[in-house]
């Protein structure tokens, strides 16, 4: 007979509200590869330092360290190998986040656009984590880290990771309509970057008829960008910081519209499909 009164809640409370949701998500998509975060985490940075070390004996064995920038090798080597494992991971995470046909979309408040910021973060948190612990114990143990702009290139970094957001997105809107295009053009687009993204060489040294191939790619700006914030002795000519700013800003919003179309015709059938 007699019931509390409803409040409505507040801008402020529903903020935290959305944040305390998008937290426990994300700790829950951290959780998917391993049940132990500690040994997740090892497992993404064994990625990062395997990948190190295999183009380190690459421009060894094919003579190639001369190609380089002048200053740290293994630092501009892992400057694009940060670069490039954000993104892919970002797209990743990205396209294998619940869509709206998943058992989890009957939970309330649980929603796509918290699947996706969750699976955003969760990337985020393992690539900085990751590679702050790489490069503190290359510091500590080998050679020091001298970053001429760091703040410039955190900021590339992010770049790289939200721009990798931005194509994961487009792929999640195509998933549902046709999963197997989705998961083969994501396989795809992410080999393709081992050499399209541009971390082997310098984009300054490119002839324009081979620059043609890479300056489409977004990932090959932030990369050559970054490597003028790292290093105090090149000055990136051919590429720029606001073209993967544009891409990133229109593959959101294709893949947000996409996303939205998508979840307005979604269907529990579709579960049965992939």
């Amino acid at each position: 007979m007699f019931r509390p009164a409803q409040q409505t809640p507040t801008m402020l409370g529903s903020a935290f509200a959305l944040g305390e949701l998008i937290y426990h998500n994300t700790v829950r998509s951290l959780r998917k590869t391993h049940s132990n975060a500690f040994v997740g985490l090892l497992m993404s940075m064994l990625q990062s330092v395997i990948m190190v070390i295999a183009f380190v004996v690459l421009f060894s064995v094919l003579g190639l360290r001369g190609t380089a920038i002048r200053g740290d090798f293994l630092l501009y080597i892992m400057s694009g190998i940060f670069l490039f494992m954000t993104h892919v991971k970002a797209m990743g995470a990205i396209v294998s986040s619940e869509g709206p046909a998943s058992g989890m979309m009957k939970h309330l408040p649980m929603t796509t656009a918290v699947a996706i910021a969750s699976a955003a973060l969760g990337a985020l948190y393992n690539q900085v984590l990751g590679m702050l612990v790489i490069l503190y114990v290359y510091h500590v143990a080998f050679a020091p880290v001298v970053i001429d702009d760091p703040v410039g290139a955190f900021l590339m970094f992010l770049l790289a990771w939200i721009s990798g957001v931005g194509v994961g997105l487009v792929f999640l809107a195509i998933k549902p309509w046709a999963p197997s295009v989705a998961q083969i053009g994501s396989q795809i687009y992410s080999r393709a970057n081992m050499i399209a993204s541009g971390k082997m060489f310098v984009a300054n040294m490119l002839p324009p008829s081979m620059l043609m191939m890479f300056d489409w790619n977004p990932l090959f700006h932030a990369i050559d960008q970054t490597r003028g914030f790292v290093f105090v002795n090149y000055f990136p000519h051919n590429s720029s910081i606001m073209y993967p700013v544009y891409v990133t800003i229109g593959l959101i919003m294709v893949g947000l519209m996409g996303e939205f179309y998508t979840r307005k015709h979604a269907s529990l059938s579709w579960g049965a499909r992939r």
